[in-house]
Formats: structure tokens, C-alpha cells, sequence
């Protein structure tokens, strides 16, 4: 599961990877699950690398690279299922792209359930519902949904409108 509000522990970027792995994964695992999401740049530009302490809660670490140590261990725990909880709500811009960039490696081969408003996390699903007083209204592919017209395409038009 991967929340709004990433959640790390005081210790290292590897220990905070490795949390939930089964056994004890090798340190070539977790670079490479930090690879697989784009994170290994980051990490081996902090002062001790692999082994720098995030500090209480991650406060090291930007929001955006929180969330990228989450899906490095998300890789490297291997769940037949995801659920994403608002994953890139409290994000900006640059740091949305990068963990968009992440997800479609993270998502790849597993059943995920995404919960978000930010339209530009939902694009990337195989189906999409659209809720409204917690209903569903709109049950189909992102594609089909834009072109079908409704609330989804309303949201979209809205959000495209609010990039430029």
C-alpha cells in the first residue's frame, strides 16, 4: 500500500526499501528495485548513499523522493496486489511526473487499485470508476470514458484546462 503521506522510518534508505521484503533481500536487490522506479540517482547523490538515515519520518527526504523509496519497496516486495491511496495528491508537478514514471514499472503485472483525484494517476489504468455521492456513475476505460462525455471528461477538460 502506498499512501498520500509516504511512511519511512528513522534509518536507512535501504532498510526503508528492504521493510516488507521477504527474508533478507541483498543489497543488489534494493538498488535494483530503487533502479526499476528511477530512484537510484537520488539516493547515491545523498551523503551516504544507500546507507544515509532519512531521519524521523523521512525528513531527509523531499515529499517526491518519499514516495519513491515506497515504490522501490513496493518492487522489491513483489505484491500480486497494489492499492495506491492518493499516492501523488501532496505532490508537485516535477515530483508527480517523476513517481507517474515509477508507477507504470510499479503497476506492471499486478492488480492495482488506485484511489485519486489527480486525473493524471488514473490515466494509466486498464478501467476507471467515477464516483459522485458515493455512487458509481462511470464504469469503463480512461479512453472510452473521455469519449463517452460525462462527469470523467467533464473532470479531465477541467484539469487539462488548469495546466496551461
Amino acid at each position: 500500500m502506498v499512501t498520500q503521506e509516504a511512511f519511512l522510518f528513522s534509518g536507512s534508505v535501504a532498510d526503508n526499501i528492504a521493510m516488507g521484503a521477504a527474508g533478507h533481500p541483498a543489497r543488489a536487490e534494493i538498488v535494483a528495485a530503487a533502479e526499476a522506479v528511477g530512484a537510484r540517482e537520488f539516493v547515491e547523490a545523498l551523503p551516504d548513499g544507500f546507507d544515509t538515515d532519512v531521519r524521523k519520518r523521512g525528513g531527509r527526504l523531499s515529499a517526491g523522493q518519499r514516495q519513491l523509496v515506497s515504490l522501490a519497496r513496493v518492487v522489491l516486495a513483489d505484491p500480486a496486489v497494489v492499492l495506491l491511496d492518493e499516492a501523488t495528491s501532496s505532490l508537485d508537478i516535477p515530483s508527480e511526473r517523476a513517481v507517474q514514471a515509477a508507477l507504470e514499472t510499479v503497476l506492471a503485472g499486478r492488480t492495482a487499485l488506485v484511489i485519486a483525484h489527480r486525473l493524471s494517476t488514473v490515466l494509466i489504468a486498464d478501467r476507471v470508476l467515477v464516483m459522485s455521492e458515493g455512487r458509481v456513475v462511470q464504469d469503463g476505460s480512461p479512453d472510452a470514458l473521455l469519449a463517452g462525455g460525462g462527469e470523467f471528461a467533464d473532470l479531465h477538460a477541467a484539469w487539462r484546462a488548469s495546466l496551461a
